[in-house]
């Protein structure tokens, strides 16, 4: 008697929950649990990373973060109009800029801004401005596509209702489409501001004070140190202390984007 297809599925299924629990168990009867817990679970370690890690590495990091999306946002916001712009040369500018730095890794950039620019110019940048500036040329290059996606999916209709009542083109373009598709780009934006999070580790190439460690560093430090892989789980968890909410938040806006499409 053939088997029907429900019975097939739930079969397969069973089998991969089978699977499944044979292979933690052998996982849980293999390892060495006390040298998993001297390794990661370390108490006295784990102890010793507060209240350091938070009032200066994981303050760090965000305000690295933030200040590196605020200044990406409104050069990515820039570059969207340029490469909408019918003005030949501003396209050019910007398809130039936003392929250039979409193609060069931000590694690159923090070491060009942390000791080219300094060399070549004779100038001295403060640390906080280095960040703002490697973080946001590269997010701007990612944002302004972004942005312009946003700017497109604004039905034509809305800029002809906006001249229709006497609003230049500048003025519509402010007051009526960008706030559109500044919403509809909400959760992209978001996403960007989580991988500018992770990327803002990058700032221990320019050497750091302890006053201006981020997560990463202080992590990093902290292992060298104990010689315990504890610090390193803590700035991870630190870490999804501020991308868990923004991941949460991108779902929220995505869901409610799609309800009022």
């Amino acid at each position: 008697m053939p088997i029907s297809r429900r019975r097939r599925t739930r079969a397969i299924r069973t089998a991969q929950y089978a699977v499944l629990a044979i292979a933690l168990i052998a996982i849980a009867l293999s390892a060495d649990w006390g040298e998993i817990r001297r390794a990661f679970f370390d108490v006295g370690v784990a102890k010793a990373q507060f209240p350091d890690i938070i009032t200066t590495a994981l303050v760090n990091t965000i305000i690295y973060t933030l200040l590196g999306f605020g200044f990406g946002l409104a050069l990515g916001l820039i570059l969207a109009l340029m490469r909408l712009s019918e003005f030949g040369p501003y396209r050019w500018l910007a398809v130039t800029y936003i392929e250039f730095f979409r193609g060069v890794p931000a590694l690159l950039v923090f070491i060009a801004l942390g000791f080219g620019v300094p060399l070549a110019f004779q100038v001295a940048l403060n640390q906080y401005l280095t960040v703002m500036l490697a973080l946001g040329l590269v997010g701007a290059a990612y944002m302004a596509e972004t942005i312009r996606a946003g700017i497109q999916a604004v039905p034509k209709g809305q800029t002809e209702a906006a001249r229709s009542l006497g609003m230049s083109q500048g003025r519509a373009m402010v007051s009526i489409i960008i706030p559109q598709a500044l919403r509809i780009v909400l959760p992209p934006l978001t996403n960007e501001l989580i991988l500018l999070t992770k990327d803002s580790s990058l700032v221990y190439l320019l050497g750091l004070s302890l006053d201006q460690y981020e997560l990463a560093k202080f992590g990093r430090d902290a292992l060298n140190q104990n010689r315990s892989l504890t610090p390193i789980l803590i700035a991870g968890l630190c870490y999804l202390v501020i991308t868990l909410p923004l991941g949460h938040l991108v779902r929220r806006l995505e869901a409610r984007t799609a309800r009022a499409r």
